[in-house]
């Protein structure tokens, strides 16, 4: 249920901000997002798979808590950044 490497290296160089960046918030939260939708889908399919759910909220508050980062930083970005990933605020 990871990412697997390409996948991930994609997502780094599609909202990578510039050369060599993997840390920055936009970067963390379109990789959190796609996890997110992973297990989503996964548990649409194992609906009592707890442990799984319980990663799934974890991985939602932190990708809040960076989202709330962003908006505070660099509101453009924000409002960029919902707008590609599709997530709504």
């Amino acid at each position: 249920m990871t990412l697997n490497k390409d996948l991930k290296q994609e997502i780094i160089n599609k909202h990578a901000t510039h050369e060599g960046d993997t840390g920055s918030a936009q970067v963390q939260i379109a990789l959190l997002t796609h996890r997110i939708l992973q297990l989503t889908e996964h548990l649409k399919t194992h609906k009592h798979d707890n442990h799984s759910r319980r990663g799934l909220l974890t991985l939602v508050g932190e990708r809040r808590s960076h989202l709330k980062y962003l908006s505070r930083k660099n509101p453009d970005a924000y409002r960029a950044l919902l707008e590609e990933l599709g997530l709504r605020k």
